[in-house]
């Protein structure tokens, strides 16, 4: 399977990325974080999961990047990343160009088709 760089790093860090994005609760847990930061008790509240579990997703978040935290006293409170999710988009439009430009040529093809008149 062919692997995405862009050097220094860039193959592991979008790895790291597209696994932490791979799960759901940490889908819904980004979602969460989009309307601004929260501590993890509130992070943990519509999952019903113990602290312990919360915590170790939001690990693997900070891990890729996606989400920091700070304590102040004994509240951990996450925020996302600024344009942390860029390389993973960037990643994805760089898959979906030449697919785009097949089809593009398609689209002409057809139209040419429809253009010429049949003998």
């Amino acid at each position: 399977m062919p692997k995405c760089s862009d050097g220094v790093g860039g193959e592991v860090e979008l790895d790291r990325m597209f696994r932490a994005l791979a799960d759901g609760t940490r889908r819904a847990m980004i979602a969460r974080l989009v309307r601004g930061p929260a501590s993890v008790s509130e992070l943990a509240e519509p999952f019903g999961m113990a602290l312990p579990s919360v915590v170790q997703h939001l690990r693997v978040l900070e891990e890729a990047r996606v989400v920091s935290s700070d304590k102040v006293g004994r509240v951990r409170t996450y925020q996302l990343v600024p344009d942390a999710l860029v390389p993973a988009n960037a990643w994805i439009v760089a898959q979906r160009r030449p697919q785009e430009r097949r089809l593009d040529r398609l689209g002409d093809y057809l139209t040419n088709q429809q253009a010429t008149p049949e003998d």
